[in-house]
């Protein structure tokens, strides 16, 4: 349920609004998240190591089109060092086409924080001499700028790093900065005559603009060296409406990437960067099941 408190506060102060007036819609919503997932994978990518992740924010939008919300999830220090939680900062615009119905466009960007998180607190971040490691203060911190349309039940969007990407440069064993690395998707939300149930798809393309140096973190292939992917997710959504279970979204989704070996447990991404010997295939496919909320 979206709730305007500047609706309420207005009302409260100023009685002699007209009953046209007190009807009509709020300029500002703010709506709430939370959600339990079995498995975080964004973009294809496993963020929890495998193991469940719980989530949550918020969201603030004006009628005008304009937004910005906050959305944090637990993540895996495996992979993020240091670091347990992944921080999303994001506004923009949303906006429609006035001669061509149920286009709608959108525009925005987005900070990926990581409280704590740093390349330089990597103990397995050993180069190729066994000797040297990873002492440049850079952190996983990404920012994106992103366009998108939408039309109808079908989306497209377009992301590009403002920064490097996860902190991937010269100082962390890449050949280059990784600034301008691009993320492109198209998704889908079908409402399906059944049940109430929505068929959810999506593919994705990543080009990451830098690559693992040869022999940088061991010997690595071609392929385990560069983390570019295309990734998919297909599935059901469900939406409860009425009963004790009002409001809640239950789904069910398979979730894969075509790694050429770079996230997998013998490439650079599947290690684990907390210390130890651990690995894991992060973009194996798999099935997740979600259960979310939005009051």
């Amino acid at each position: 349920m979206r709730i305007s408190y500047l609706l309420a506060l207005a009302t409260l102060a100023t009685p002699w609004i007209s009953p046209a007036q007190a009807e009509e819609a709020p300029a500002w919503t703010v709506t709430k998240n939370i959600a339990f997932v079995s498995d975080y994978y964004a973009r294809g990518v496993s963020q929890s190591w495998h193991k469940p992740a719980v989530q949550g924010g918020f969201d603030v939008a004006h009628s005008s089109g304009f937004y910005a919300g906050m959305w944090g999830s637990s993540i895996s220090p495996q992979t993020y060092v240091d670091s347990t939680t992944e921080i999303d900062v994001y506004a923009g615009y949303n906006g429609s086409v006035p001669w061509v119905e149920n286009l709608g466009w959108t525009t925005g960007v987005i900070g990926y924080i990581y409280p704590g998180g740093n390349w330089n607190k990597c103990p397995s971040c050993t180069l190729a001499d066994g000797v040297t490691r990873v002492t440049s203060n850079q952190r996983f911190d990404t920012y994106e700028a992103n366009i998108g349309l939408t039309y109808g039940w079908l989306s497209a969007k377009g992301s590009i790093t403002l920064s490097d990407w996860y902190g991937a440069n010269k100082t962390t064993g890449f050949d280059e900065g990784s600034k301008g690395t691009t993320y492109l998707e198209v998704n889908a939300n079908y409402p399906l005559p059944w049940y109430d149930l929505t068929l959810v798809a999506h593919a994705g393309i990543l080009n990451v603009t830098s690559r693992v140096t040869p022999g940088a973190y061991g010997v690595f292939d071609a392929g385990r060296g560069i983390p570019d992917y295309q990734d998919y997710k297909i599935g059901l959504s469900k939406v409860f409406n009425g009963g004790p279970a009002n409001g809640l979204n239950l789904g069910v989704y398979y979730v894969g990437a075509s790694d050429k070996g770079y996230w997998s447990g013998q490439g650079f991404g599947g290690s684990s960067f907390n210390g130890g010997t651990g690995s894991k295939d992060l973009t194996d496919n798999r099935f997740i099941i979600s259960a979310s909320g939005t009051f």
